[in-house]
């Protein structure tokens, strides 16, 4: 079996973390490099990616997450938070961004930057969070995919109180909103999830080819 398609299957959403293993720093740095990596609209990235390592604040996110067990738990949590208003500057700083990487001049991206900021800045505020929600989104699949590479096991989820996340981080005031989050670490023996037969639609059901 192909290696990607069988990590693949290994992989879940693990319910129950094993609190006495924690993932290395080089394999945490990878799974980081993989986000960092991960692509986005225009490669804007209009999003930020959070590690909550502070255990006070993890028992105060567990609160508001419905008591589950994976976010103290787990080794690594992290909180994808979209941006939820902008103008032109994010656009202004990932051209700056483009001319030191790739030793161009401003005027060589002036009118592909004019072209986005006129597309985005068409966008209601209501739209912008929606757009970059979706952005965020990708990390996630980028990450669970890099996580199960590694062999760690992972553990996506919506199931929390945005807005309480937001209070906790102080979000509102960065502009920000906590998206998704993802639990990381090591599958405890007791995790009888593990265990279940992955159940997806077949790909007769799944994909239409035109």
């Amino acid at each position: 079996m192909n290696k990607i398609i069988e990590n693949l299957k290994w992989r879940y959403a693990t319910k129950k973390f094993d609190t006495s293993k924690t993932i290395s720093n080089e394999d945490f740095e990878t799974l980081k490099k993989a986000m960092q990596l991960t692509a986005s609209s225009y490669g804007l990235q209009p999003y930020k990616i959070l590690n909550i390592e502070d255990k006070e604040i993890r028992e105060k996110l567990r609160a508001a997450s419905w008591n589950q067990s994976q976010i103290e738990d787990a080794s690594h949590m992290i909180v994808l938070a979209n941006m939820t208003d902008f103008g032109d500057e994010l656009v202004d700083d990932y051209f700056e961004n483009v001319i030191d990487t790739r030793n161009v001049t401003k005027e060589d991206v002036t009118d592909y930057a004019n072209t986005i900021k006129s597309t985005i800045g068409q966008l209601s505020q209501e739209q912008k969070a929606v757009w970059t929600a979706k952005q965020a989104y990708i990390v996630v699949g980028n990450l669970l995919s890099a996580a199960a590479q590694l062999k760690i096991d992972a553990c996506p989820m919506e199931g929390f109180q945005s807005e309480e996340y937001n209070k906790i981080l102080d979000l509102n005031s960065k502009n920000l909103n906590a998206a998704v989050v993802v639990t990381l670490g090591y599958r405890s023996e007791e995790d009888d999830t593990q265990h279940y037969e992955k159940v997806r639609k077949p790909e007769n059901q799944l994909f239409i080819n035109f």
